[in-house]
């Protein structure tokens, strides 16, 4: 039977981590923004989260890969904010459009922790955390607590890439999946669309950090992920040559057995209008996601997720 990796540490260690990741909110670097803010006197910049994190909702999620959501559903919550700016998000309202302390209440580490056990009661496969590069302290003071009561699941860290190293180094043993999402290859194109002109470079020394720790993704005979790295790509109108660049990246830095999900569902949201961004106010061409099928063909990556009807 399948052991998360955050059994074979003691609560001893859990808790010690925890203690150093919070202790360091004091003057945050939890992700590459390096704002070093208060966040303990609940001060905050970029992420707009300050002591403790605010979960924008925790449920059965049954749109993720096959091998995360199985067939009771992948448990996911979805963390409020982010510390990254893409003008294309399509969950703007819950990414950027909300300013703290409005309609949101903050959810403390006991809180997150009763919302992993109740996801588990519910038989999800694994607790899967979306957009926690700004909150991997307050993941952390939540865990021994949720293990002390009972968790078991594999914890999936899902995540746009703009993480810290430091951070990365406090979730080594812990994070059994890493799915991060490698959305841009140039600086110039990380600058307008995502106001992060070091995206490419953070996100390239996040994933190779992430497959060192975890290496390619295993799946048990059932064919859910147990651990390992899967990355996603989301495909984006006219932009197949940062998908190349992202691909023979992949495949020459990790290999081809990496597991990767080339999305096509990308459509103009966020702040994507006819008078703003308008180079990304379409939809992607069928023609467009086949190229990039035939690019990762091409380059050897033979592991390209495949969607069954849910």
């Amino acid at each position: 039977m399948f052991r998360p990796a955050y059994l074979d540490l003691s609560l001893a260690e859990l808790a010690d981590r925890a203690v150093d990741a919070v202790a360091s909110l004091a003057e945050c670097r939890a992700c590459p923004r390096d704002c070093a803010v208060d966040r303990l006197a609940n001060k905050w910049s970029a992420c707009k989260t300050g002591r403790h994190a605010v979960v924008s909702s925790a449920f059965a999620h049954f749109g993720e890969e096959d091998c995360l959501r199985g067939w009771l559903g992948s448990g996911t919550i979805f963390f409020a904010h982010c510390n990254l700016r893409c003008v294309f998000c399509q969950n703007y309202d819950i990414s950027q459009g909300v300013p703290p302390g409005t309609d949101r209440e903050v959810t403390t580490a006991p809180e997150l922790a009763a919302m992993m056990l109740t996801l588990q009661s519910m038989g999800c496969h694994n607790i899967n955390f979306v957009t926690p590069e700004h909150v991997v302290p307050q993941v952390l003071e939540a865990l021994p607590i949720a293990v002390e009561s009972g968790l078991t699941l594999p914890i999936v860290y899902n995540t746009s890439a703009y993480d810290a190293l430091e951070s990365l180094a406090w979730l080594d043993g812990i994070v059994d999946i890493y799915m991060p999402d490698f959305k841009f290859w140039s600086p110039e194109r990380a600058r307008a669309y995502m106001k992060a002109a070091d995206y490419p470079e953070a996100a390239r020394a996040a994933v190779k950090e992430m497959h060192r720790q975890v290496g390619p993704l295993v799946m048990d005979a059932d064919g859910l992920a147990q651990r390992g790295v899967l990355l996603r790509h989301l495909v984006m109108p006219g932009l197949l040559d940062e998908t190349r660049s992202i691909l023979e990246w992949i495949a020459e830095e990790l290999g081809t057995d990496t597991y990767v999900n080339l999305m096509a569902q990308y459509y103009p949201a966020g702040k994507v209008t006819a008078d703003r961004y308008p180079e990304l106010g379409r939809r992607l061409d069928a023609g467009e996601f086949e190229e990039a099928q035939e690019i990762a063909a091409e380059l050897g990556l033979r592991r390209l997720d495949e969607r069954r009807q849910c």
